[in-house]
């Protein structure tokens, strides 16, 4: 894992274009998947269903793009790690996109890219790019633009 630190909210302004990453690696689990079924009650079967998912589209079952979506949370202080902080706040989120699947058993990791930061509401507003990827796919699973403010 490679986290990125700075030291205050005021040099993430000179950070846009900073590659960040990659974090940890994290395996999709289907007990995590039937957990975001139950949270959710998204039950569709090419998620909860082992069985049917085998003959399905997709060979296996597949964790939900929401749910791969929320890991951006638990990837994002992975990549990025702002000190001398008062509070940071999720802003929200832009340009999602789910370009292929997450199939149960996989493994993922995430890479970021800062691709904005300005003074806003007394913080800064930073704009992430996090990628999150399957070990061994073509293509990304997630791809979404995090806001986050840092308040000094």
């Amino acid at each position: 894992m490679s986290t990125y630190i700075v030291e205050s909210p005021a040099e993430l302004l000179n950070l846009v274009g900073t590659t960040l990453g990659p974090s940890e690696p994290l395996l999709i689990e289907q007990e995590r998947i039937n957990q975001f079924a139950d949270a959710t009650g998204d039950h569709q079967w090419i998620h909860v269903d082992p069985e049917k998912a085998k003959d399905g589209p997709f060979g296996s079952t597949i964790a939900h793009g929401y749910l791969t979506l929320s890991l951006a949370n638990w990837f994002l202080p992975q990549l990025l790690q702002v000190n001398n902080v008062s509070m940071g706040v999720n802003y929200g989120a832009e340009s999602i996109r789910f370009p292929s699947t997450v199939p149960v058993n996989s493994t993922i990791r995430a890479t970021g890219e800062i691709t904005s930061a300005e003074e806003a509401k007394g913080g800064v507003k930073v704009v992430v790019r996090i990628t999150i990827t399957v070990e061994g796919a073509e293509r990304p699973a997630c791809i979404v633009d995090t806001i986050s403010i840092f308040y000094p």
